[in-house]
């Protein structure tokens, strides 16, 4: 199959990699790409976003099928419009994604069917959401803006003047656009956290292994929140137990739920989850691979990846058996100076060979690009160091190593991944 990956960031690379490991797959492309990527892809320059780019590509060229990776075109519909070009194309509809692009609507669909999550309220009025939170008088406070912030548009406030900023910020400054129109207020939930990924076709559903991401940009989760600064697989915390007790109470419930409401949902359905002492509980639902998740989730999948992607799209995930690694697999985010506020672009990255890659693990490639032959800095998480072992400690023992040999001006990267609680 001649496939093409929308995307341009370190999960497209790592969707990239596997779909090249399979022998079902013949001509690779990705769509924009990056400066890694492009060792393994044809990168086309259609921006993740031009729709009818995408589509007429697609219909220009020999592509089988399109595996749309990012929320943005999902929310708004690529899928749809691929399917309705009759193009093959892997993702949900637009109907189904808005379980990530509208907190609102994931909130309200979790308290219709006692799906287990944070207490919450919605508002579309500064002023309204301010008195609830003075009202509620609990803090730590969780803000968050309703539509896609870049995994940015949390905000934690430890007082109240905190969550009063917080509420500014979003509702009034509009840091985060449109998506701030409306907020989600809830109470903080404590507990080690989760992420778990699934194939579903709708109906049934295939849990992958688990995987634990570090959010905030500094040593002890200290600093600012980001896109993620690195990952582990498999995450200590989730047990046998526990993910029975996900089974039953929240991933299939999502799923009844989504077909109940007329969406069914087909493709990677992302559970960020809490182990709160109540059990578990969701913090937010993704309608696509998460990142950097999915850099230590594939490297593990044992399965042809093609065949997954097949049976998800023709509905026959129940048919299919899915092998996993029981090795571990860590994930260290190099990430600019500065990120995720302001940093530089285009400095040069040294130590890594022709393909972009160095000795003894995979880089993944988020914000990096060629220019005049050299790889420079093209983003504020840059490059992803991953590595797999029989155990946690050597898989984040060979990444960290790696890492000391990369250089880039600035570079900031977490020194306790997979060390913290």
């Amino acid at each position: 199959m001649n496939i093409l990956v929308i995307g341009s960031g370190g999960r497209e690379h790592a969707i990239v990699r596997k779909l090249k490991e399979s022998p079902k797959t013949g001509k690779l492309w990705c769509a924009p790409g990056n400066g890694g990527i492009a060792a393994d892809a044809e990168c086309v320059s259609i921006g993740a976003m031009d729709i009818e780019g995408v589509v007429k590509f697609a219909q220009e060229n020999p592509v089988d099928l399109v595996f749309v990776a990012p929320d943005d075109p999902l929310a708004a519909g690529m899928v749809d419009a691929l399917e309705a070009a009759g193009i093959r194309a892997f993702g949900p509809h637009a109907n189904a994604a808005v379980i990530e692009s509208s907190k609102v609507f994931s909130k309200n669909l979790m308290k219709k069917y006692n799906i287990p999550t944070a207490r919450y309220e919605v508002f579309s009025e500064p002023a309204a959401a301010v008195a609830y939170i003075e009202e509620q008088g609990k803090f730590p406070v969780v803000v968050k803006a309703d539509g896609l912030a870049l995994g940015k548009g949390v905000i934690i406030a430890e007082d109240l003047e905190a969550a009063k900023d917080a509420v500014h910020t979003i509702m009034e400054d509009k840091v985060f656009g449109a998506s701030g129109n409306s907020v989600v207020v809830e109470e903080f939930l404590t507990g080690p956290e989760v992420s778990v990924l699934a194939f579903t076709d709708g109906k049934t559903l295939r849990p992958m292994v688990s995987s634990k991401d570090h959010k905030r940009a500094l040593d002890g989760d200290e600093g600012l929140n980001t896109g993620g600064m690195g990952t582990i697989s498999p995450n200590p915390y989730y047990t046998d137990a526990v993910a029975e007790t996900c089974m039953e109470t929240i991933f299939l419930p999502t799923i009844r739920a989504m077909q109940a409401e007329g969406r069914p949902f087909k493709g990677c359905l992302y559970f960020g989850l809490m182990i709160t002492p109540d059990g578990p509980k969701v913090i937010e639902y993704n309608a696509r691979f998460g990142d950097p998740e999915t850099q230590v989730v594939l490297p593990r999948l044992k399965t042809d990846f093609v065949d997954i992607i097949n049976a998800v799209i023709d509905e026959k995930l129940d048919a299919l058996d899915i092998e996993w690694s029981a090795d571990a697999c860590a994930c260290v985010v190099m990430a600019s100076g500065g990120y995720p506020q302001s940093y530089p672009k285009g400095l040069e990255i040294t130590g890594l060979d022709e393909n972009g890659q160095a000795a003894g693990v995979t880089v993944y490639h988020a914000g990096t690009k060629l220019a005049d032959g050299k790889l420079v800095t093209n983003g504020g998480r840059v490059l992803g160091v991953t590595a797999t072992a029989k155990t946690l400690d050597e898989a984040l023992d060979k990444a960290y190593q790696a890492v000391e040999t990369i250089h880039f001006d600035n570079a900031h990267y977490r020194r306790d991944i997979g060390r913290t609680k």
